[in-house]
C-alpha cells in the first residue's frame, strides 16, 4: 500500500466546544447556575443566617426578660403620701413604668384580673401603714415573680411592711406556666411542617384536597397534642375540647400560611413562614415570657400572629374559663381566611395538583 499523500494524512480532532474554543468564565457560571450546586450554596448561606437569627430573636426576646410596661390595679389609699411613696418606690425597683388603674375595691381589682387587663394589685392600706400585693401567677409566671421579689423589697426600703398573696397560681403540674406555650409551640412547628410534607409526598393534591387534609391533620395532631399534655403527662388540667379545637385551628392556620407562601415562592416558602412563624411570632407570642416583659414591639405585634393568638387563646382557656376572648380567635381566623383566599386565587400557581397537563411549576 502506498504512502499518503500530505494532503492525504489524517489531521487530529478538533477541540470540543463551540468552535473549539475553552469555557469562559460565563460557561462556568451557566453551567453551574443550572447545577445542583448553586441552590446547595444558597441553603448553606442561608441556613447559617437563619441559625444567627433564631438565636438572636430567642436571645433578644427572652433571655433577661425586663419590665416596660405592666397594667397595675391600685385600691386603698393610694393616692396619700405613703402610698406615692410606695408606688415611686416600686417603678424605681421595677425598672419600668406602672400603668395604674385606680379600682373602687378589691373585688372590682379581683374581676379585673380575671379579665386579664391587669396583672397585679396594690391595696394601700391604714393611711399608707401597710399593703396587701395581689399577683396573678396565671396571668404570666415572670410578671408575678418580679412583684413578688419587688414587693417586700421596697416595703423593707420604705417601712410599710408588705404581704404578697397569689390570688390566681398556676397548677402544680405547671409551676411555670410553660406547658401552654410548648403545647402551643408544637401546634405551630407541625401545622407547617404538615403543609410541607403534602406537598412533598402528597403533591397531587388538588386544591379543595389539600385544605381537607390540612384540616384532617390539625384536628388529629391538635388531639394527640392535648391528650398528651393532659390525659398522659398530667402537666396541665384542660378544658379538653376547647383546648384541642384551639390546637387544631392553630394546626390549620399555620399549615395554610406555608401553603400560601408555597404558592408565591415555591421552593423557597420555608423562609418567610420560619421567620413569620419561629423567628418573630413564638419569641414574641408571650408563651414563655409574658409580654410585658418583652420588648415593647415585639409584646405587641405578637398577638397579631398565630402564635401569640394560639397562647392567648389557651391560656385564657385553661386559667380565666368564663372569661375568653375573641380577639384570639379573630387572629388567627383571620389568618386562616386570607392564607386559604391565597392560596385559592392563585392556586394555578402552586406547585401541586393534577390535571390533564404535566406539572411544570416549580417543585418544593
Amino acid at each position: 500500500m502506498s504512502p499518503l499523500a500530505d494532503d492525504e494524512q489524517p489531521r487530529p480532532h478538533p477541540p470540543h466546544g463551540e468552535h473549539g474554543r475553552p469555557p469562559t468564565r460565563g460557561d462556568h457560571w451557566a453551567n453551574y447556575k443550572k447545577s445542583p450546586f448553586l441552590p446547595a450554596t444558597v441553603l448553606v448561606l442561608i441556613l447559617a443566617a437563619a441559625a444567627a437569627l433564631f438565636a438572636a430573636a430567642y436571645t433578644y426576646s427572652m433571655a433577661n426578660p425586663t419590665p416596660h410596661h405592666i397594667p397595675t390595679g391600685v385600691t386603698g389609699q393610694y393616692d396619700q403620701a405613703r402610698g406615692r411613696q410606695f408606688l415611686g418606690a416600686m417603678e424605681k425597683a421595677l425598672d419600668a413604668q406602672l400603668d395604674l388603674k385606680p379600682y373602687a375595691s378589691r373585688q372590682d381589682a379581683a374581676e379585673a384580673i380575671d379579665e386579664q387587663r391587669i396583672y397585679a394589685v396594690m391595696d394601700v392600706r391604714d393611711g399608707g401603714d401597710r399593703v396587701l400585693l395581689d399577683v396573678s401567677g396565671a396571668s404570666g409566671f415572670s410578671v408575678a415573680q418580679v412583684f413578688a421579689e419587688a414587693g417586700p423589697a421596697v416595703g423593707k426600703a420604705t417601712g410599710i411592711p408588705v404581704t404578697v398573696r397569689d390570688v390566681r397560681p398556676l397548677q402544680s403540674g405547671d409551676p411555670r406556666g410553660l406547658t401552654i406555650f410548648y403545647i402551643s409551640l408544637a401546634a405551630v412547628i407541625i401545622g407547617f411542617v404538615g403543609a410541607i410534607q403534602l406537598s412533598v409526598h402528597a403533591r397531587g393534591l388538588n386544591p379543595a384536597e389539600r385544605i381537607a387534609f390540612t384540616v384532617a391533620y390539625a384536628l388529629l395532631g391538635g388531639f394527640a397534642v392535648a391528650a398528651v399534655a393532659d390525659w398522659w403527662l398530667g402537666a396541665v388540667d384542660l378544658p379538653f375540647v376547647e383546648s384541642w379545637l384551639i390546637l387544631a385551628l392553630t394546626m390549620f392556620t399555620c399549615g395554610m400560611v406555608f401553603t400560601m407562601f408555597n404558592t408565591f415562592f415555591h421552593r423557597w416558602a420555608m423562609i418567610p413562614t420560619w421567620g413569620l412563624l419561629v423567628l418573630l411570632g413564638n419569641p414574641a407570642s408571650g408563651g414563655a415570657v409574658a409580654p410585658p416583659l418583652l420588648p415593647t414591639f415585639i409584646g405587641r405585634v405578637g398577638q397579631w400572629l398565630p402564635p401569640g393568638a394560639s397562647v392567648n387563646a389557651q391560656h385564657t382557656a385553661v386559667y380565666f374559663q368564663g372569661n375568653q376572648h375573641a380577639f384570639p380567635f379573630l387572629v388567627l381566623t383571620a389568618w386562616s381566611v386570607v392564607s386559604c383566599a391565597l392560596f385559592w386565587f392563585w392556586r394555578h400557581r402552586h406547585p401541586g395538583g393534577r390535571g390533564t397537563q404535566p406539572l411544570h411549576a416549580a417543585p418544593v
